[in-house]
This record gives C-alpha cells, structure tokens and sequence, in this order.
C-alpha cells in the first residue's frame, strides 16, 4: 500500500472489482457495562482507558483522538462516507471517541454498541493482510484492556449476533455487469445461505449507490476468525469472476462504449452535478476504465473521486454547510478538475 495516499485513494489486488477490504472487531471491557448502561462520565473513563491503552502500543503515536461530542454533524458525517465510522456512531456524542490513524487505515470507535469496534482498511482484495493488522492491534489492546471472554461463548457483545469471534469482515465491490443482468438478488440469497450477505454501499439497510456493494460474513459464533476469512475469501473470488465475465459480455454492445465515453464526456465538462448522477457516472467510467477503454484515467483518481464527492465530505473540506445545489456545483469543479489532471 502507498503510505504516501490514503486507502481510499488507491487500487489494490483485483482492483477492477474490489474497491476494498475492511475486518472489524467489536470488544468489550471485562467486569464494564455495556456502552447503553454507562453514565456519559463512566464512558468518558472508558474512552480515557482504551486511549492510554492504546498510546503505550507500538503504534500508538500514529493516532488521533477524537471526542464525538466536539464533531460536527457535517464531519461525522464525511467520516460515515469514508467508511472510518458507522452511521450510528455518528450520532453518538457525550462520552464516545475515535482513535483515528493518521493515514485512515485503523480507526477505533469507543462506545458505540459496544466499548470497542476497531477495524482495519485496505485497498482492494486485502482480507490476510487487513486481519493479520487488525489481530496484532487486538492482541496488544486486550494484554492492557483485558476483554470480556466466555470459554463457551467467545468475545461478549451487547448484540447477541456479534458472539463468538466479533469480527466482521467485508469487501467494497464494484459489480455493474451483475447488477445490469439483474443478478443482485439472486446473488444475495445464494451468499446467505452460506453464512454471507450482501448490502448497500453504506452496509445494512442501505442502496447500492453506484453499482457498489458490501459482502460481509454473517456467523460470527461457532467458527474461527481464519476460517471466516478463508469463507469470506472463497466466495468473494467467485464474485469476481462471475462479474469479469458479465463485463466482457458488455463490451460486445457498441452502446457499451459509447456510454462510457459519453459519461466522461459529461463528468470532464458539466458545471452541475447532483449526487446521483456522479454516482451513475462514476460507475459507468470505473468500468470503462477497468476494461481499457479509456485509456488516460486511472482507477486511483476515481476511487478518490467517489470518496471525496459525497455530500458531507464536499462540505466538510468547505468547512461549511452547503445547499445541494452549491455541493453540485462544487462536486462538478472537483470532478473537472482532477479528471483534467490526468
């Protein structure tokens, strides 16, 4: 990986589908309540903890902290785009935290469902490498934290679903071919019945905004962390090739590369754009660039575009709040802007 860009900014292995590989793991403080039966005071003690903790590990000096309670909505927001924090630790204020790498590949957020959710991020197919991080990390924090373990019962977690390893592993796909056949649900009910699913670009109960989606592994209870991998690992490379294989049945169809051109052609000279269109857009040159037919764009640029011009992230890099049709203008000048500078 390029130290010298973030994860999002970057392509990695089977980069032309899998935008990227995240492995989660939720933990919680031996002989401490969960976050939901904490006073804001006894979570400030547990964001104090895991931060002591976590400055005298190896690498502790590479993170930020962040109190949730000093955030703008707007930055929380950015970070929920980022995929650096969930939707629902956005609204967490009083008490919650994030330890934040400095490159954005580790982020550690306190007291959301649980006291401990951190997780590792890699660009493109990174499943070993993402786990091997996230596990040294976990080792070091639980020799100072002490986690709470059931023999029987793995880690324990407020949610009963998390039991077991409390790990969740997923990868960020890029599927336009599968999604145009209409093989989306199809594909969703074959992963599900072996222990995966199949969400949105933000994960549960949200849209594949697009063509981008999140395979994850459901069974966290009853099965090692690396077997969950390997099973995540296995399925994920049928994924590709089935993908790969609707993509060059679309190459065939002479409107195929004209409305890959066409998509460039607007994205390098409108003056607005609206979220959904970038979306639309952006997918349609993600593909065209992945199979070569446009030749003077890299898939680096576009994995940075897609990150940098969602809505919050626009305004959070403006400082300040925007009306959507102030962020499709300036969505529009980035997208010009850096699409020229190829």
């Amino acid at each position: 990986m390029d130290n010298t860009k973030r994860w999002y900014e970057q392509s990695g292995a089977e980069g032309d589908v899998v935008i990227s590989t995240r492995v989660r793991l939720a933990r919680n403080l031996s002989g401490t309540p969960f976050p939901a039966g904490l006073t804001p005071e006894r979570k400030r003690e547990v964001s104090e903890r895991v931060r002591g903790a976590l400055k005298s590990c190896e690498s502790g000096g590479d993170y930020d902290y962040l109190e949730m309670g000093n955030m703008t909505a707007r930055d929380a927001l950015a970070m929920v785009e980022r995929h650096l924090i969930s939707p629902e630790f956005a609204q967490c204020s009083e008490g919650s935290a994030l330890l934040l790498k400095k490159d954005e590949s580790v982020s550690i957020m306190v007291n959301e469902e649980d006291h401990i959710r951190l997780q590792v991020m890699r660009p493109g197919l990174d499943l070993d490498e993402a786990y091997r991080e996230a596990d040294e990390l976990d080792t070091e924090l639980d020799g100072k934290l002490h986690f709470a373990f059931d023999d029987r019962l793995g880690y324990l977690t407020q949610c009963p679903t998390n039991l077991g390893t409390g790990m969740r592993a997923s990868i960020m796909l890029h599927l336009p071919a599968l999604q145009e056949r209409g093989a989306i649900q199809q594909l969703a009910g074959t992963v599900s019945k072996l222990g995966l699913t199949i969400r949105g670009l933000y994960g549960e109960g949200s849209k594949p905004e697009g063509a981008i989606y999140q395979l994850s592994n459901q069974v966290t209870l009853g099965i090692s962390e690396r077997s969950a991998i390997e099973n995540l690992k296995g399925i994920a490379s049928q994924i590709i090739r089935e993908e790969r294989a609707g993509r060059e049945q679309l190459r065939q169809n002479p409107r195929f590369e004209d409305m890959v051109w066409r998509s460039l052609g607007i994205l390098r000279t409108a003056r607005l754009l609206s979220h959904d269109e970038f979306m639309t857009l952006i997918s349609n040159l993600r593909v065209g660039v992945a199979l070569g037919v446009i030749p003077d764009v890299s898939i680096d640029t576009l994995s940075g575009l897609i990150a940098d011009a969602q809505p919050a992230a626009i305004m959070a890099a403006a400082r300040r709040d925007m009306e959507p049709a102030e962020r499709d203008a300036e969505r529009a000048k980035m997208v010009r802007e850096r699409l020229e500078a190829e």
